[in-house]
């Protein structure tokens, strides 16, 4: 799913994030639903729902599950979720007379939700690190040529003179905003998913909230009712995500228009070109360019995703895994390319 164009082995090296595909395929998703089901056994057995033997029994199993994978995608395919499939294999490997204890309360948005979040958590990170990079690789470029004069341009016409530091600013200033953006987003994104079947946790009885409580802190999430028709979380993330690849991409236009003038910018490096052998296009420019439209695009698609029916709705459900992992796969590329592209700048305006 979340290589569908950009982990394309002849777009990989130029769209794709190789630091952010392991924590979105397939094996990362399974390792993460099954990290899910040993912490539900274990908060379980630690307020008495299961006897604390079935905790200890599922969590051995469990460490030492190794998924059978034609079955999980031909039940994906019947089912339209593969927690069903997954839960069995687990049980089995669990065996009597512990099995029955597995997932229990749990519904399959559960496992699914709690999987995603567990994994947005470092790919965030690992987000923010290059933003702060990218500032930092701007703000070295200000040392050496903040001072430097150039045309400014309003309404694509030359318009009076700045220096290059005011055009630095213009690219660093929202990139400090979307970090805090990140960074507010967070404490209410990373939390557990954990409602049951129609979200009310009724099989769990008294001790439902305490067990929800005890499973977010063993993975490492915050606390929070359940959020399975909620989808204003997702959208949040994708909108930030959208505004980084947004922001990046005006960097990435405003290189290419001041490589187009010539005099302005000097770039190590560059595209060449089949028919015109003079040439040295700006790649990377426009690969942030295409990036930022790109991410516009699947976010508008994340907000159609709110529209849950009732309780549950399998296909807003489902256009979240359609655009949710190609977007954050779109702002990780265009963070990593922005960064290269920023290291490749050796000369800007003119003394």
């Amino acid at each position: 799913m979340a290589g569908l164009v950009l982990g394309s082995p002849l777009l990989a090296a130029l769209l794709g994030d190789a630091d952010l595909e392991p924590l979105l395929d397939e094996a990362a998703e399974l390792s993460a639903m099954v990290r899910f089901e040993a912490a539900l056994a274990a908060a379980a057995a630690e307020h008495g729902v299961i006897p604390a033997a079935a905790g200890e029994a599922i969590e051995a199993a469990l460490a030492a599950f190794a998924p059978d994978g034609a079955a999980l995608v031909e039940a994906a395919a019947r089912d339209g979720v593969v927690v069903p499939e997954l839960v069995s294999q687990l049980r089995a490997g669990v065996g009597a007379p512990h099995a029955r204890h597995l997932h229990v309360g749990a519904t399959s948005q559960d496992v699914i939700d709690t999987a995603l979040v567990l994994r947005l958590g470092p790919m965030l990170v690992h987000i923010d690190r290059r933003l702060e990079a990218i500032g930092k690789a701007f703000a070295a470029l200000d040392t050496r040529f903040g001072t430097c004069s150039l045309t400014g341009v309003t309404r694509m016409q030359p318009a009076v003179k700045i220096l290059v530091g005011d055009r630095l600013r213009s690219w660093a200033a929202p990139l400090e905003r979307h970090r805090r953006r990140l960074e507010a987003l967070q404490p209410e994104l990373l939390v557990v998913q954990f409602g049951g079947p129609a979200g009310t946790l009724a099989a769990l009885g008294p001790a439902a909230e305490a067990v929800r409580r005890s499973l977010a802190a063993r993975l490492g999430l915050a606390d929070a009712p359940q959020w399975h028709s909620q989808r204003d979380r997702i959208a949040a993330l994708g909108s930030v995500l959208a505004g980084i690849a947004g922001s990046l991409g005006k960097f990435g236009q405003d290189v290419a228009l001041m490589a187009q003038a010539g005099d302005e910018i000097a770039l190590s490096g560059g595209g060449g070109s089949s028919a015109m052998p003079h040439k040295r296009n700006p790649v990377a420019a426009e690969m942030l360019v295409a990036l930022a439209r790109f991410a516009a695009v699947q976010v508008s698609g994340l907000h159609q995703a709110l529209v849950h029916e009732q309780e549950r709705s399998g296909a807003a459900w489902t256009l979240e895994w359609l655009l949710l992992p190609p977007l954050l796969l779109a702002t990780g590329a265009a963070t990593r390319i922005a960064g290269e592209l920023a290291g490749d700048v050796t000369r800007l305006g003119s003394p």
